[in-house]
């Protein structure tokens, strides 16, 4: 059995000493082996990932892994409502960022641009699964380090 790709996951069955539902980061190479990583904390919306993962017991328990999108910056191609209530409407072209939590729940975040900057809230509306395709990921160059990251919610 092949491993699957480096990235974002949510366990469907306990592995690893992890259980199900829960947000990780795959690593399928490493030493000893291939690697879950949870997430350590949160930085604008993004988690910052443990250092110490957990090794999976063998290849064949990748398979309870579902991929997720990236987080990130995305574009909405079509616009959408959060749910059946309508509560938040995401019209096409707007700027959104995709984030999750522990429980790898999709969040939606809607970042505002003001006289400070873009801002990003620190609460996002829960996102159903079915409104990825709805997304398309922009390309945007990431800063590497922990001097990189931002004293606050605002890019100046």
């Amino acid at each position: 059995m092949a491993l699957p790709p480096c990235g974002l996951y949510r366990t469907t069955a306990a592995v690893a000493g992890i259980p199900a539902g829960r947000l990780v980061y795959f690593h399928n190479h490493g030493n000893p082996g291939a690697g879950l990583y949870l997430p350590q904390t949160w930085t604008l919306n993004r988690a910052q990932w443990n250092t110490q993962g957990h090794t999976l017991p063998d290849e064949a328990s990748a398979a309870s892994l579902v991929k997720l999108p990236d987080e990130g910056l995305y574009v909405v191609r079509q616009t959408f409502h959060c749910c059946e209530k309508k509560c938040v409407e995401y019209p096409a072209q707007q700027l959104v960022q995709l984030g999750y939590d522990g429980e790898a729940t999709p969040l939606l975040f809607i970042p505002e641009f003001s006289a400070r900057g873009l801002g990003f809230p620190e609460r996002g509306q829960k996102l159903e699964a079915a409104h990825f395709a709805k997304l398309e990921l922009l390309r945007v160059a990431t800063a590497r380090g922990a001097e990189a990251a931002p004293r606050d919610a605002f890019v100046h």
